[in-house]
């Protein structure tokens, strides 16, 4: 049976749901139902009114079924959704499902199905969960199901996929989309493994009277489906409104939109069947997604302890959800200050709708329980009050907060931590958390396309509008720019460009090109003054990079996205797109410009060109295959580098921060040195990026006095206090990084107790009580030479020191980091010398040199790696050398 669901979404059947989906669900009557009830029964018949016990008895009825208290506790009425359509695709025999659920067999669905060939294809058995599975009908040819609705509004659209094996066809294989109406729910489909069935489930807003399901193969391919639900579903389930993340505002008309269901969680609590839940659906734990599970810890109620209020139904989520949560774990200290997160995988092309679910069930009493919830780093909710919202404990509520898809660069994370304003309890909690992806403004629901092939424009007029807007701008466009060519000046051809008057980039002196003007070129020759490389044509990186694809984005920033492309020969590029909306972006955009058009070195990303047409800021760079040195540090599951390998990579970066501080008659400071902003090559050659905060040193000076600006956890104090920048600033973010090298987790983790949260002080506090040793990477422990390791940490204090005149300079840094690598070189040669010769003396047969595995024990490591790599612990051997001269020769180094 299946058992792997670590990366799996509630769409990805679990092995244990063989009750895939019950429809015993409740509804909660309508006040305002029953008093039209009441009062036409008593009109109706006049013998009842004037009875006076059957007017008390028809009183206490209403009084009973309207009061909210005495239906949360005894609520058993079902939800009967009115449209109840449940098939089992490729069957001859009606499939009953343990919850009791009866699905259609073909013959009983035929009316439905419109196809010129399809054919049924099934197994005697199979390791899947439902005999759903062991059936399916595949379609050859384009195929339709036809379902006449009784209401309009929400519905349940489930489709069940299992690619069985079928001699005719190769079911794992296939390539489909599924359209809904005018809903596109699934874009060149294909079910990639052969193990897990996959449920898509949706929450469509259906207003036509019939809902078409169309299921279209892609050539030379075929299409199939297990099982279909077309079901009712009440439409008080989606509010109108909600709030918006960022920024934070009111978001109306929740409920003209349709949802997938990506991810549907039950915190601290067991998996959820639809047995258990009031409309069917099925929760799953959370402890897949659960990061750094020793932050958090589960809690749990009796289900009957469950308040519903008047204004919530179990229709939102069963007691079960409420009467389970994880909150934050005991961190042993007087003020725990660390965040809870949960990780999610989510398709960035979307906006979605995240509801969390609260119940405080842990608190002793009300107004004691006050915390913070995020969502992708940004507050969500501050301050949250459980108690003067609901008025009790262990009263429901929850809260939808709609996110856009510009705030998804890795996914979706969501942390709950402390107030941490002396108010009550220090303790955060999350009982329940649904993830709906929203459909988009073509009403897709996976990819950019709609069902008429539309990618943004909503329909004929608006086109046709569009359309005539853009001719009549071309127009005035074409107008001006002749009257400007008769008005040209004489010397139009001494000038910077012909662009620099004819064509302006950006209005006023926001032209990023127009500052770094130097010298006399022609247009498309700006390389020949200004080192920018080669001018590339729009339309070529519209080529290289899939018309900037979202799912070629590889990078993003204040200036905008940094795109993966391939040019020319089938080289790969680094493609810096500018978003002209923003200020922040147009500037480092032209500081960039001006630092790379004066800076070359090996130790620095190297530009290749740049293109302005069109308004656009794009700078060509060249690829580092091998992504940020933090990906190789932690955060990515990546196998661990070896000691030499990342004394390497930051001599490399000490290189290159040794030539901005050096190389250049003025000298420059970086500004964001960080383990990000050092990339790795496909040989693992570090090199220094992002120039977009750098400064130049004005000449006779030291200092440039300037706006604070930089990363928090490598932002150097002196600075931050004087608001004065120096090359010591660099040096003292640097010292930093080295640290990150040696102890591989983050400069400032704020889920960590309080003493441990800022690595430079927490590491400094174990250097100077002689134990660094003991909160080193565990994957260095064992193949570290102590020397080295001294070294080195002596390099990072130094870099650290609370006053920019006593830090070395970055020269002297990458002096001692040469010296650490020797003394690692000739700590591995010694060893290896030493195994040799044990295993000459113990056999007289040829020896084969094993390197050593063993590592001290770890036992009393201190809590230091939030963020731990989980494969073992091991080093890899690496054949290249340093690339660096031998130490005797480093006297001369010169910066280059």
């Amino acid at each position: 049976m299946l058992n792997n669901r670590k990366n799996l979404s509630p769409q990805t059947l679990p092995h244990n749901l063989a009750r895939r989906r019950g429809m015993e669900i409740e509804k909660k009557p309508k006040t305002y139902q029953t008093n039209l009830f009441l009062s036409s029964l008593l009109s109706s018949s006049p013998s009842l009114s004037s009875s006076p016990s059957m007017a008390i008895l028809l009183v206490l009825l209403y009084t009973f079924i309207s009061c909210p208290t005495i239906f949360a506790l005894s609520s058993s009425g079902p939800f009967t959704p009115q449209d109840n359509i449940l098939i089992d695709c490729g069957t001859n025999s009606p499939a009953t499902l343990p919850d009791g659920r009866v699905f259609k067999t073909d013959q009983q669905a035929s009316q439905f199905l419109k196809t010129k060939e399809g054919v049924q294809v099934s197994v005697p058995s199979a390791d899947v969960p439902s005999p759903l599975y062991l059936t399916a009908r595949v379609f050859v040819q384009e195929a339709t199901y036809t379902f006449q609705l009784s209401r309009p509004g929400f519905h349940w659209v489930r489709l069940h996929f299992f690619p069985i094996k079928a001699s005719q066809f190769d079911l794992q294989q296939s390539t489909f989309s599924v359209s809904a109406d005018k809903y596109v729910l699934l874009h060149n489909f294909k079910v990639d493994n052969n193990t897990t069935p996959i449920l898509k489930e949706y929450l469509l807003n259906m207003n036509d009277p019939t809902l078409t399901l169309k299921f279209t193969p892609m050539k030379n391919s075929v299409a199939f489906i297990n099982a279909i639900e077309v079901v009712s579903a009440p439409d008080s389930l989606i509010a109108d409104e909600g709030t918006s993340l960022f920024p934070v505002n009111n978001f109306a008309g929740l409920s003209k939109y349709s949802y997938q269901v990506v991810y549907r969680l039950n915190m601290g609590g067991p998996l959820i069947t639809s047995q258990n839940d009031t409309l069917g659906r099925t929760w799953t734990p959370d402890t897949d997604y659960l990061q750094d599970k020793k932050f958090a810890k589960n809690a749990s109620a009796a289900t009957t302890t469950i308040k519903y209020p008047g204004t919530l139904t179990p229709l939102i989520a069963p007691a079960t959800v409420y009467s389970s949560l994880i909150q934050m774990a005991d961190a042993k200290t007087v003020r725990p200050n660390f965040n809870v997160t949960w990780q999610l995988e989510v398709d960035t092309a979307f906006d979605y709708m995240i509801r969390m679910h609260f119940c405080d069930i842990v608190s002793k009493a009300l107004n004691d329980l006050y915390f913070n919830v995020y969502i992708n780093g940004k507050m969500a909710i501050s301050g949250l009050d459980l108690s003067s919202l609901t008025g009790g404990l262990a009263v429901p509520y929850y809260k939808d907060i709609v996110v856009n898809a510009s705030l998804f660069t890795n996914g979706l994370t969501v942390q709950i931590g402390p107030l941490n304003q002396d108010t009550g309890l220090t303790n955060a909690i999350l009982n329940g958390l649904e993830v709906l992806k929203i459909s988009n403004s073509v009403d897709s629901l996976d990819g950019e396309f709609g069902v008429d092939g539309r990618t943004g424009i909503g329909n004929k007029g608006t086109v046709a509008a569009v359309g005539f807007a853009m001719m009549f701008g071309a127009f005035v466009g074409l107008g001006a720019m002749v009257i400007k060519w008769k008005r040209r000046p004489q010397d139009w051809q001494k000038r910077n460009s012909f662009s620099s008057w004819l064509l302006p980039l950006h209005a006023g002196d926001t032209s990023f090109l127009s500052k770094t003007s130097v010298g006399s070129h022609k247009s498309n020759f700006y390389s020949s003054t200004l080192g920018l490389g080669r001018y590339f044509s729009l339309s070529e990186l519209q080529e290289a990079t899939k018309n900037f694809d979202s799912s070629a984005i590889i990078g993003v920033g204040g200036f905008g996205n940094v795109y993966l492309g391939v040019i020319d020969d089938g080289s790969k590029v680094a493609v810096k797109r500018g978003n002209p909306q923003s200020e922040q972006g147009i500037t480092e955009f032209q500081t960039e410009i001006q630092m790379l058009s004066k800076l070359r070195h090996r130790h620095l990303v190297s530009l290749i060109g740049y293109c302005d047409e069109n308004n656009e800021m794009i700078l060509v760079y060249e690829y580092m295959s091998n992504g940020p040195f933090r990906d190789h540090l932690y955060g990515k599951e990546l196998p661990p580098i070896s000691w030499k390998q990342r004394l390497e990579i930051c001599i490399g970066a000490a290189r290159g921060l040794h030539y901005l501080h050096t190389g250049t008659a003025q000298g420059i400071i970086h500004r964001d040195v960080k383990t990000t902003n050092i990339l790795l090559d496909d040989a693992f050659v570090a090199k220094v990026a992002d120039f977009g905060l750098s400064k130049d040193t004005p000449m006779g000076q030291n200092h440039v006095s300037t706006a604070v600006k930089g990363s928090f956890g490598y932002l150097d104090p002196e600075y931050f206090r004087r608001q004065q920048l120096t090359e010591k600033s660099d040096v003292y973010s640097f010292g930093v990084v080295l640290l990150e090298t040696l102890c591989a987790r983050p400069a400032i983790n704020p889920q960590l107790p309080r003493e441990q949260v800022n690595l430079a002080e927490w590491a400094m506090q174990w250097k100077r009580k002689g134990l660094l040793e003991k909160i080193i990477d565990p994957h260095l422990v064992g193949a570290i030479s102590p020397e080295s390791m001294k070294k080195f940490a002596e390099a990072a204090e130094k870099c650290l020191a609370e006053y920019g005149v006593d830090r070395p300079t970055m020269g002297d840094v990458l002096w001692n980091l040469e010296y650490a690598l020797q003394l690692q070189e000739a700590f591995t040669e010694g060893k290896s010398e030493d195994e040799t010769k044990s295993s000459t003396t113990a056999a007289a047969s040829p020896s084969i040199v094993v390197p050593s595995s063993s590592s001290p024990s770890e036992n009393n490591r201190p809590v230091s790696h939030p963020e731990d790599n989980k494969g073992p612990a091991k080093v890899q051997a690496m054949d290249d050398h340093s690339g660096t001269a031998m130490f005797a020769q480093f006297q001369g180094l010169n910066g280059r």
